[in-house]
């Protein structure tokens, strides 16, 4: 039909969610390292306009602290070209110890979330629709 596929959003929200984690000095590995896990527990997407083959995109992601071990994820796919919102989305995360049990997040994480709730915190490129790849 010569449109994005629904799911592949979801994989650009993670893309955005590992940048900005990244950006602010952790990682997804770090964080599994020191036995705590990010599970997503709630997706959401909704689809404002067809994003079409080939056409660039950006993810903008911004992370809120929701209590000590829940974090949430607001996503906005936008096409640069014509400044057009393509979706927005949101996850929610629960962090948990190696044996599934709630675990308070890294104090790092805390405060990079706490500190800005609501500004855009990154501005990943993800690059064109039927490409491979990310960059930032």
């Amino acid at each position: 039909m010569g449109v994005v596929y629904y799911a592949n959003y979801f994989v650009w929200f993670e893309v955005g969610r590992t940048d900005l984690l990244r950006d602010a000095g952790w990682s997804y590995r770090e964080m599994e390292g020191q036995g705590i896990r990010l599970p997503v527990i709630e997706a959401r997407c909704e689809y404002r306009r067809s994003a079409q083959y080939d056409d660039e995109l950006e993810i903008h992601t911004t992370g809120v602290l929701r209590s000590p071990v829940r974090v949430e994820f607001a996503y906005e796919v936008i096409r640069p070209i014509d400044a057009i919102l393509i979706a927005t989305g949101r996850t929610i995360h629960a962090s948990l110890d190696r044996s599934g049990r709630p675990h308070r997040l890294p104090l790092g994480i805390g405060q990079l979330l706490a500190r800005a709730p609501g500004k855009r915190a990154n501005r990943g490129q993800v690059g064109r629709v039927g490409q491979v790849g990310h960059k930032a």
